[in-house]
């Protein structure tokens, strides 16, 4: 049986979004937040020279004991940005359509709206959205399966300008097919090969 060539394609473009200077140096302090340990901790456990063996295995057991709740967790923060990105892909073959009819207009609309970022860039306005920052505090406790997928909800948002470049050409694929489900599917494909890796490095 052939297998369709864009699904191949999305799976790829997940794995290379995994890579990409976006997310890959994020993995670490992400899986520490979920397991509820710093970074000094899990570099402790994982054989810093300079300390002590005592410390390092009680770091080791640490992370031994957040073992199961971490990749419970892990796996709540793909489905979290899974979600965003199946919506993106049902979403996109949904109106599509309508993009086509409108894509005139839609462009430059587009177009009055990097002007007012490039502007908002420049200094010359400030736009206070824009402007915050969110953070997540660890409190020493692994992060319970609820917040993790909230954080892959956020993870989705917040770095999809990021890896565009990357999932704009699967949306596009998306966008062309024939029905949701298949937006949905060709996205969810990419989801997978997103957060395999993912759950590969938490499970390590």
């Amino acid at each position: 049986m052939a297998i369709d060539i864009s699904y191949l394609s999305a799976f790829g473009a997940g794995m290379i979004s995994f890579v990409t200077p976006c997310v890959l140096p994020l993995v670490p302090p992400y899986l520490c937040y979920m397991a509820g340990v710093s970074m000094d901790q899990f570099r402790d456990a994982d054989g810093d020279p300079g300390i002590t063996p005592d410390a390092s295995g009680a770091a080791t057991a640490r992370l031994t004991a957040v073992r199961l709740p971490l990749m419970t967790a892990a796996l709540a923060f793909v489905l979290g940005f899974s979600t965003v990105f199946i919506a993106l892909g049902a979403g996109a073959s949904t109106i599509g359509g309508f993009l086509r009819v409108w894509q005139t207009e839609l462009a430059m609309i587009a177009g009055v709206v990097i002007i007012i970022m490039g502007l908002n860039f420049l200094g010359l306005f400030r736009i206070g959205l824009l402007s915050r920052e969110a953070r997540f505090h660890s409190r020493g406790v692994p992060a319970n399966p609820a917040a993790a997928y909230v954080m892959g909800l956020a993870f989705a948002f917040g770095w999809t300008p990021c890896i565009g470049p990357v999932l704009g050409p699967i949306l596009t694929l998306a966008g062309a097919q024939d029905s949701v489900g298949q937006g949905a599917s060709l996205l969810a494909v990419y989801s997978a090969g997103l957060g395999i890796p993912f759950l590969i490095a938490a499970m390590f």
